[in-house]
């Protein structure tokens, strides 16, 4: 599947999600504002390795090797502050900041894990369908996860998604009232041991 479908598709998927659409400027420029944030997601998660994207082309995921030390703390300063001029305006940007220290803090202090930033179904292969993609989906994470013996970490401030990370095998382990009102999930998926 082409990058730029990809970028296409993870925009409109962009356009659901309550954070996304919280940080990006609501002004005459809001679909570019959300082609750019897209474009630089799917950039990032490729300079890392990190892009899942279904058979079909309709499921994509970014799915970030990470720890807590992990920190290239000049180059996302540079790549913030194009953010914030090109999709959430400064404002919003530091708001945004604020909460993701917390969110954060949530995740483990030692020691690498997985980190999924971004999973999106396109609706029409969404629920019932034949192609499964969130189940084949979920079923590459669950074999990143085991290769490496690495933990999955991930959270949502949609109830419905997180009752499916937990259908999904996912452990919920924090609730936290969001400063916008709603409530955010905090997720995690320990993989079995590999047998040898």
């Amino acid at each position: 599947m082409d990058k730029q479908q990809i970028i296409e598709n993870v925009s409109i998927l962009l356009q659901e999600i309550p954070t996304s659409m919280e940080i990006v400027k609501d002004d005459h420029k809001k679909e570019k504002r959300f082609r750019y944030l897209a474009k630089h997601m799917v950039e990032k998660a490729i300079e890392k390795d990190a892009l899942i994207v279904s058979d079909d082309g309709k499921g994509i995921a970014i799915l970030f090797r990470t720890n807590s030390k992990d920190k290239s703390f000049f180059k996302d300063l540079i790549q913030d502050l194009k953010l914030a001029i090109n999709v959430t305006g400064i404002k919003k940007g530091l708001k945004a900041m604020k909460t993701q220290g917390y969110v954060k803090s949530q995740r483990p202090k030692e020691g690498d894990y997985l980190y999924c930033w971004f999973w999106g179904i396109i609706s029409d292969a969404r629920g019932s369908d034949d192609s499964k993609t969130a189940y084949n989906m979920k079923n590459r994470f669950y074999e990143i996860a085991k290769d490496l013996q690495l933990p999955i970490y991930a959270e949502t401030r949609i109830r419905r998604i997180s009752l499916a990370y937990r259908r999904y095998g996912f452990e919920l382990f924090n609730e936290w009232d969001h400063p916008s009102g709603d409530k955010m999930y905090f997720l995690r998926y320990f993989p079995p041991p590999k047998e040898s």
